[in-house]
């Protein structure tokens, strides 16, 4: 990956240098899809303009890191395309580095010890009329030792603000914010310290990541300029995704796991594309296109800061359209994993380009095409309704005129049609009896193309057992 010079507009200015972004997932068993939005716009913004993209895992809480979460979420990274330059930073290797940083805040008089518990600190203030840490060790001298945490002493009077290129300018009173911990009483550091060190020292240029954290930089911000580090990336908050409710996405309520997707048969393309528009799109308005092209368009000013809408139906649609933009070959291979053995079968590739046209994901292969395999099943909500009279007669008459017939597709059609002709009624419903006897359902692939691929005598067969049937019913 090139590393070049580059100049991004902000509202305060130009900041020019090398773009370095940084992703850090949440330490959670899944990657979110929140999570995975974010992760696609740092990756679209660096390569657009041919900065670097990297990985740095905070894992300095060992209650809630673990290795495996990690190796999920880069696998599912991965399936998605979205690949970062050089090797991950893992905090936990940098503990040295946040303890030189405390100790520096703390003799610069930006920080002080506590021995408040969080218990301590509820009884004393679950009166008060705004919740939060009340100071209580402000001024005590508190002196070292096991529990005792590290607060960054925010200042009194004053405002906090940066520039968004989302949401505008952002200012937060300092009086609003408490005295936050940046070192537990274990030692390791929380959340604000690390970022704040971290992203100087790693030369980051722009700090992409979503709405919810935006309480989070005016800390950091206030822990970087405690340090001496008056230099500012360029920060973009996203906006939330939400369910169709409006309701900002949950894993409690909504289904919210990229793997989820993955496992009902998206395609990594068409999900990282619909990602792509979920608070961005193309001045063109054109939003299916190769991931190549969203590339070269994409701009973080062109992110909008109201919430975007997760369409599970939207979602399918360009999912199907990148179903149906696969070579036949491609589509039988990615459906492979759906098949198992059935993959390898004529009777799959015969049918395949007909399945093509008409699945939205790769898990709705097997029903289409199970009627071909020896698990065949009737569906009896479609035995129901499809074997009312006058299904008998059309049975009768279709197992006379189909034993007669040419077995290929036209030469059927035109033989149903004459049934249908004889007992007056339209072809659709002289076919669904035929359907249901045959192929076990009432929707499904085209009969008359599906027939040849059944195979004459079991076809007839499955008629005669239809015919049994309903003769005994």
């Amino acid at each position: 990956m090139r590393a070049v010079q580059l100049s991004v507009r902000r509202a305060g200015g130009w900041l020019t240098g090398t773009m370095r972004l940084r992703f850090s997932p949440a330490p959670t068993g899944f990657l979110h899809v929140g999570s995975a939005r974010t992760a696609l716009f740092n990756w679209l913004a660096a390569r657009h303009e041919g900065g670097e993209f990297v990985l740095r895992v905070e894992d300095t809480n060992a209650a809630v890191y673990r290795p495996e979460y990690l190796d999920s979420i880069l696998h599912t990274l991965d399936w998605l395309g979205i690949g970062f330059d050089g090797d991950p930073v893992f905090q936990s290797t940098r503990a040295d580095q946040y303890a030189a940083a405390t100790e520096r805040l703390l003799a610069g008089g930006h920080a002080y010890r506590c021995r408040c518990t969080p218990d301590e600190v509820k009884a004393r203030t679950e009166g008060n009329p705004t919740p939060g840490y009340d100071g209580h060790c402000r001024d005590r001298d508190v002196a070292p030792g096991p529990g005792v945490a590290v607060r960054f002493r925010v200042p009194d009077e004053g405002v906090t603000a940066f520039d968004d290129v989302v949401r505008g300018r952002v200012e937060v009173r300092n009086d609003t914010l408490e005295d936050f911990v940046i070192q537990r009483g274990d030692g390791t550091a929380t959340f604000f310290l690390p970022n704040a060190v971290d992203d100087v020292a790693m030369g980051i240029t722009h700090v992409v990541r979503g709405e919810d954290l935006i309480n989070v930089t005016p800390r950091v911000l206030l822990i970087r300029e405690a340090l001496g580090h008056a230099e500012r990336p360029v920060f973009a908050h996203l906006p939330l995704i939400v369910n169709a409710q409006g309701k900002k996405l949950s894993k409690r309520r909504d289904d919210v796991s990229v793997e989820s997707y993955r496992e009902r048969g998206y395609l990594p393309e068409a999900f990282r594309n619909y990602l792509a528009v979920l608070g961005w799109g193309p001045s063109d308005g054109v939003e299916i296109r190769p991931v190549d092209e969203i590339v070269e368009r994409f701009r973080l000013e062109d992110v909008v800061p109201s919430p975007a809408h997760f369409d599970t139906k939207k979602l399918d649609h360009f999912n199907g359209e990148y179903i149906r933009l696969l070579p036949t070959e491609a589509f039988t291979d990615r459906a492979r994993p759906w098949l198992g053995d059935r993959a390898d079968t004529d009777e799959w590739h015969l049918l395949a380009p007909l399945v093509q046209e008409r699945v939205v994901t790769l898990s709705e292969v097997p029903s289409l095409v199970d009627f071909v395999f020896g698990d065949f099943e009737v569906d009896e909500e479609s035995w129901e309704k499809a074997m009312k009279s006058p299904a008998a007669a059309v049975l009768e008459a279709a197992l006379e005129a189909l034993a007669r017939a040419e077995w290929e597709p036209d030469a059927l059609h035109e033989a149903m049609r004459k049934v249908a002709d004889a007992h007056g009624v339209k072809l659709k419903q002289a076919q669904a009896p035929v359907r249901v006897a045959v192929m076990g359902r009432t929707v499904g692939l085209p009969l008359f193309d599906s027939l040849p691929v059944v195979g004459r005598e079991l076809s007839l067969e499955r008629m005669r057992q239809a015919r049994e049937r309903l003769a005994r019913e």
